[in-house]
């Protein structure tokens, strides 16, 4: 970047600049007298500078003057900082290790959660984003000094906010939010190649707050330590005066001693009645909870069986129509030929026959004479069903029927008079939903009914056995 000054410009002049705004001052007019009188041009002595410490300023804050005290009391400053305002305490000059160094004492207060919701979370990154910065960090590792330095600051603040130095190589954002969070204790509120914010989190103590219950821990641990052992020298010598020769309470040997003392022999009849009878008892608990499964799968299948009439119910297909256009063998050879050599097909799903294929047969019957559909369906008696309820809500001839890899081939004929009809779309059949919701009924009733029939064979087999 380059400024420049103007042609007219002109410098500040001296009751603009304060007392506090430079540290150095040359004292220019006393080098001038000892060279006006002693005339030596010794280059040395041309200059004093005087010193003049950075007084509070008269702009500066209440609030900003006790911020830049408590950062005084923190550590030295970092005087190369490149941003405004207050500089911040240089945390490399911080002592990397501090004998005896802990993690504080934390403790939660009773009825409360120790996570941050996300609007705390996000309430406090907004505070943090205004304010300055407390640290500016250059090193990864080795931050014990400051660690005991944030946790003073947390005393006055909530956060603290640390930036990171720029221009230094090998910096590692991450590595130093995570050393910092295991020594502190706090929870990372931001992270980036910038700055690094850390919360002091919901259980924090002050210093004399967490020695003294550190203290008062201590002396309860003591305090139960010392019960224990006088408890331990109680219980040895009642142990040692106990006759070991007896059986003690609830063991196998006292049930053996009961049962020669006060009970009977059991005959091998008797015990034979026993497991009989107890395996009778089995399985008629097995056979009822047979026929519990066997109950709700009738249940069940009523309700499909509900389902799939109420949905056939608005399903009124189309009678034969007895007046249909008809074809000689040498055509329908033809066609059928020239039907299973065409590339385009509608498929035809497990919905079966619904609005939608009908529909698409005479799109396709608009621009040439034969449609071929493939039906998905295994068994072939279903196959033909689908397909003569096909051949009368469309009005063509079916032509054939044939078995391809992909399934059944269904090859129909528009027919010399045709005509398109006004709605293409029958009203009487069900749409795509409808059918879909029919398909689902039907494979639900055959399940439960094949399931029904296993669990009727399973009884009887079960009281055949009992």
């Amino acid at each position: 970047m380059v400024v420049y000054r103007g042609s007219n410009y002109e410098g500040p002049s001296k009751s603009q600049s304060g007392e506090g705004e430079a540290l150095f001052i040359p004292d220019v007019s006393s080098a001038g007298k000892r060279e006006s009188e002693t005339g030596s041009g010794s280059t040395s002595e041309k200059s004093d500078k005087v010193v003049v410490k950075p007084e509070r300023s008269e702009s500066m804050t209440e609030e900003e003057a006790e911020y830049n005290s408590l950062l005084d009391g923190l550590g030295p400053r970092f005087v190369e900082w490149w941003g405004t305002g207050i500089l911040p305490v240089d945390a490399d000059l911080l002592p990397p290790k501090i004998p005896g160094y802990k993690t504080p004492f934390r403790l939660l207060p009773a009825g409360m959660r120790p996570r941050l919701t996300n609007a705390e979370m996000t309430n406090l990154r907004k505070i943090a984003k205004s304010l300055p910065c407390h640290f500016a960090l250059g090193r990864n590792r080795n931050h014990q000094g400051l660690a005991a330095a944030i946790i003073k600051l947390w005393e006055k603040s909530l956060v603290a906010k640390i930036a990171v130095k720029r221009g230094i190589q090998n910096t590692n954002n991450k590595l130093m939010a995570e050393e910092l969070k295991n020594l502190t204790g706090g929870v990372l509120l931001l992270r980036n190649k910038y700055f690094i914010v850390i919360y002091r989190g919901k259980d924090f103590l002050p210093t004399n707050v967490a020695a003294a219950l550190t203290e008062r821990q201590d002396l309860t641990k003591q305090i139960q330590d010392a019960e224990e052992k006088l408890r331990i020298k109680a219980v040895e010598p009642a142990q040692s005066g106990e006759d070991k020769g007896q059986a003690p309470a609830g063991t196998l040997a006292e049930f053996y001693e009961a049962q020669a003392r006060w009970g009977r022999d059991i005959s091998a009849e008797e015990r034979e009645k026993m497991i009989e009878e107890a395996s009778k008892a089995k399985h008629a608990k097995l056979v009822k909870r047979v026929e519990h499964k066997l109950a709700i799968a009738q249940a069940k299948k009523l309700r499909a069986e509900r389902l799939l009439a109420k949905i056939e119910a608005s399903m009124i297909p189309a009678a034969p129509d007895y007046d249909q256009e008809t074809i000689t063998d040498e055509e329908r050879v033809m066609f059928r030929r020239v039907g299973l050599r065409m590339k385009p097909y509608l498929p035809l799903g497990v919905r079966g026959v619904f609005d939608g294929v009908i529909e698409n047969m005479h799109l396709h019957w608009k621009h040439r004479e034969l449609v071929k559909l493939i039906s998905k369906q295994k068994v072939l008696a279903f196959v033909e069903d689908s397909a003569r309820l096909l051949e009368y809500e469309s009005g063509g001839i079916l032509v054939a029927i044939e078995r391809v890899p992909k399934g059944y081939a269904l090859i129909y004929y528009r027919g010399k008079n045709y005509r398109r009809p006004i709605s293409i779309r029958p009203r009487n059949l069900l749409t795509k939903a409808k059918a879909l919701k029919r398909s689902v009924a039907m494979q639900r009733h055959e399940a439960l009914s094949q399931h029904i029939s296993k669990l009727e064979n399973t009884i009887e087999q079960m009281k055949k056995e009992i």
